[in-house]
């Protein structure tokens, strides 16, 4: 089994919708920074998700794209721009990871109900084991975070580190 983390839309953008989404954001960030680090321990890819609209003037070189400093990306992790809800779909992310033998994909990021869902449903279709990471989402609506562990796989980030012990 080989693993990767994908780590989907944690944009600074998002944190400026309301308070209560910053938080969810911030809480998220703190446990997907732990599950970057034991990823890199192992050697595992860790890859970086951002969503483009135009519309919403989500673009690169707009400040609200790029990722908040304090999230644990280095600029050697594996980056992926996306304009659709499912990270596979028109990305360079399936070419890029298969070579590497990802065969299962830790997903985290916001937001839990919409593009975190849909790429968990888009691994499915590509033949990867997505896992949602427990602590590791964030929503504008949080109790949606509850329901989205409730029908996924599910693993928390204790779990995982001695899983990859």
């Amino acid at each position: 089994m080989k693993l990767a983390i994908l780590v989907i839309d944690m944009q600074k953008q998002f944190f400026k919708i309301n308070e209560e989404t910053s938080r969810s954001l911030s809480d998220a960030t703190e446990y997907i920074n732990e599950a970057i680090r034991v990823f890199r321990e192992k050697r595992f890819p860790v890859i970086s998700i951002q969503h483009m609209n135009p519309q919403d003037g989500l673009m690169p070189g707009k400040e609200g794209f790029d990722l908040p400093e304090d999230l644990a990306i280095d600029p050697d992790d594996l980056h992926i721009q996306k304009t659709y809800g499912n990270s596979f779909v028109k990305t360079p992310l399936l070419d890029a990871i298969k070579p590497l033998g990802v065969d299962t994909a830790i997903l985290c990021g916001f937001c839990a109900e919409f593009c975190v869902l849909s790429t968990y449903h888009g691994a499915k279709d590509v033949d990867l084991f997505p896992i949602m990471l427990r602590g590791g989402l964030a929503s504008v609506t949080p109790k949606n975070i509850a329901f989205v562990e409730e029908i996924c796989e599910l693993i928390s980030l204790g779990a995982l580190a001695k899983f990859l012990e």
